[in-house]
């Protein structure tokens, strides 16, 4: 199983949040170029970046996040207020390995289709699963759609893959969701990574006996509970 650093944006510095509040965000540096080249030299293929100020629809950290991508020896998969073909287009062109579409890839079925066939496999599908539904608009909404019916409808798309966040769980640290993450790796082809609530080595030999192909690290790393080297060993 791959494991993935996360780094999440907000006001052009790293920080992580718990369950995606926004008020109360611990900053873990001011530089997130420096966090990128830190990961990277620890060991990571791939790294997972989120602009919350996008996804919120309140600003955005472009900028930040095409100084990460200039000359970075690893691959970004980047999300956050992806909602438009220009903006997959603009991070397709900057760099980006994936691009990831949350609220789009669930109140606007015929824009993702658009994009994942314009940009076959660089395109993933976010299923952030908050109350048993699919939470949009940066986790302060969700939607009426089941998570079953949404999942299906990415079937047949040229998905990069899909990846699982359990909201109530992100930046707990309090183990990972596994009955949640069983259910969906049986409706999905797709390679899956999951993210939320993992916080030791074992947490990971349970997320992937569990199925996903990659974790996602995030408050886990930046508090000390593992190292990178340590988990990118397993």
């Amino acid at each position: 199983m791959q494991v993935i650093p996360a780094i999440d944006i907000l006001g052009g510095r790293c920080v992580r949040l718990t369950q995606g509040d926004y008020s109360k965000p611990t900053v873990y540096s001011d530089d997130p170029v420096d966090v990128v080249r830190r990961f990277a030299t620890a060991g990571a293929a791939r790294i997972h970046v989120v602009d919350l100020d996008a996804a919120r629809g309140s600003a955005s950290n472009r900028p930040v996040i095409a100084r990460m991508l200039d000359g970075q020896n690893v691959q970004l998969q980047v999300a956050g207020g992806v909602r438009t073909m220009e903006a997959v287009d603009a991070l397709v062109d900057g760099g980006a390995q994936w691009v990831v579409m949350a609220t789009a890839a669930v109140r606007d079925p015929h824009l993702f289709e658009k994009c994942t066939l314009k940009h076959p496999g660089r395109v993933m599908a976010a299923l952030d699963v908050k109350d048993n539904k699919a939470a949009v608009g940066g986790w302060l909404d969700t939607d009426s759609v089941s998570v079953g019916a949404l999942v299906s409808r990415w079937e047949f798309l040229p998905l990069g893959g899909v990846i699982l966040t359990c909201v109530d769980r992100d930046g707990t640290m309090a183990g990972p969701d596994l009955q949640t993450l069983a259910r969906v790796r049986k409706m999905t082809k797709f390679d899956l990574e999951y993210s939320g609530g993992i916080a030791s080595l074992d947490d990971l030999r349970r997320v992937a006996a569990s199925g996903a192909q990659a974790a996602i690290l995030g408050k886990a790393l930046y508090e000390g509970k593992l190292t990178l080297e340590q988990a990118l060993s397993l």
